[in-house]
């Protein structure tokens, strides 16, 4: 049986169309299901189904194979004007394409989420995604536990004007950031964020918005740390934790933590002169490359570049750069390299514009020419149509490729790549950065 359109009444309920199709977009595209490339997903554990409040769907007629915007239906014996469906997957997931949906005309944005396209099958609820990392450290159940406000106010307590513990209290209990929680949970990566500015204006920045954008899913720290409030939860952090021990610079809820090198790089100073334990991580837009090499030097061990595309053209229109463009980010990745971080890219990936054959070729060129070590493919949190109206005609073009040949590219460009959704410990890599001698204490 062919899979069924999804759709939603006011409230949010979901129903199947008892006669369309299912569709799904790439890019500006609008698919029968059926032509899309690569099988669905029984819908994973943790993933759910959220309704598009505004968006009216679009299935296909399964006599014609034409496109169907469906304004109105008929449901249990009453009119309404139904809602586009699309899945919200959990982490390990990388979708492939988005739900296809038609914003009427003054429709506001989203919620930053990233949407995906799902489907109703015979055995249930399907979306269009690759489980693209099978690590179980992340596993959803770990997260957001009883014990967890117990844990955060313990450890707010031992330490009460600590900024970086302030901030991330919020992140881990109401916006249930799991790395944030990691730092409560004293196991894995955990979040440090560091700075209250940034030096871009991305459209999809969850932390800040302008006035007629999408609420941001994040508020930003008030007042910057202290050298010596990072270290302190570093060093608490990496002498404590089990698994794969790390802290990472650059969250979601901050700008651009190189804005801030001169505290960054006194407070990796300052914890390793007390640890040698664990991984040293940036999340970065890489835009300044001389404040990069001072943190590398002073022990930062694994640089996480975020970028949307390989393309100058695009990445511009996404990052809207302040003071810095493509080339210094360029710059920052040829200077990882040299001097032996473990190199990893934060692609931001949407269906239908990363995976252009353009865009997936200088994709490729990138991976291959700076040998980088891991693609963690981030599926961009988003309204489809603010992304689309900054890739149209934008950046290196072609067809879409799909987002499974996209990463078999890059697989093809950079034997030994990694892909995957989550950082990779210090006895996962394979690099210098990986082997070297554990730092005296």
């Amino acid at each position: 049986m062919p899979l069924r359109l999804l759709l939603a009444d006011e409230k949010g309920t979901v129903f199947e169309h008892p006669t369309l199709l299912a569709a799904v977009r790439s890019g500006e595209e609008v698919l029968d299901a059926r032509e899309a490339s690569g099988r669905p997903l029984a819908l994973p554990e943790y993933a759910k189904l959220a309704f598009l409040p505004g968006r009216l769907p679009v299935g296909i007629d399964p006599g014609s194979g034409e496109p169907v915007l469906v304004q109105e239906i008929e449901l249990a014996g009453r009119k309404l004007r139904p809602s586009a469906v699309g899945a919200l997957l959990p982490p390990g997931y990388t979708r492939t394409y988005l739900p296809a949906e038609i914003p009427p005309e003054g429709a506001p944005p989203l919620p930053q989420w990233a949407y995906t396209a799902a489907a109703w099958s015979p055995k249930g609820p399907v979306a269009f995604a690759l489980h693209t990392d099978s690590r179980t450290h992340w596993d959803p159940a770990r997260y957001s536990t009883p014990d967890l406000k117990e844990r955060v106010a313990a450890r707010r307590k031992a330490s009460p004007d600590n900024r970086v513990l302030k901030q991330i209290e919020t992140c881990a209990l109401l916006y249930r950031c799991t790395t944030s929680q990691n730092t409560f949970y004293e196991r894995d990566e955990a979040a440090i964020p560091a700075s209250v500015a940034c030096n871009a204006f991305c459209v999809g920045c969850i932390s800040e918005q302008p006035e007629d954008g999408p609420p941001a899913s994040h508020d930003r720290q008030e007042k910057a740390p202290s050298a010596e409030e990072m270290a302190e939860v570093a060093i608490h952090h990496l002498e404590r934790a089990t698994g794969r021990a790390m802290v990472s610079w650059g969250q979601g809820c901050e700008g651009e933590p190189l804005t801030r090198a001169r505290a960054i790089e006194q407070a990796i100073r300052l914890t390793r002169e007390k640890t040698s334990r664990g991984s040293l991580n940036i999340n970065t837009n890489a835009s300044r490359t001389a404040e990069l090499g001072r943190l590398i030097d002073a022990g930062l061990d694994a640089v996480r570049v975020s970028l949307n595309s390989a393309d100058p053209e695009l990445y511009r229109a996404y990052y809207n750069p302040v003071g810095y463009d493509f080339s210094d980010v360029e710059h920052s990745i040829a200077l990882a390299r040299e001097k032996g971080a473990y190199l990893a890219l934060n692609l931001l990936l949407f269906p239908g514009v990363t995976d252009r054959e353009g865009e997936a070729e200088k994709l490729c060129e990138l991976v291959s020419r700076y040998q980088v070590d891991q693609v963690q493919t981030r599926s961009l949190c988003i309204d489809p149509r603010q992304y689309l109206e900054v890739a149209h005609e934008v950046g290196a073009g072609g067809q879409a490729i799909g987002v499974a040949n996209l990463l078999s590219a890059l697989r093809e460009a950079r034997p030994g790549l990694v892909i995957g959704n989550f950082a990779r410990a210090l006895d996962e890599r394979q690099n210098a950065a990986g082997k070297r001698p554990p730092l005296a204490r």
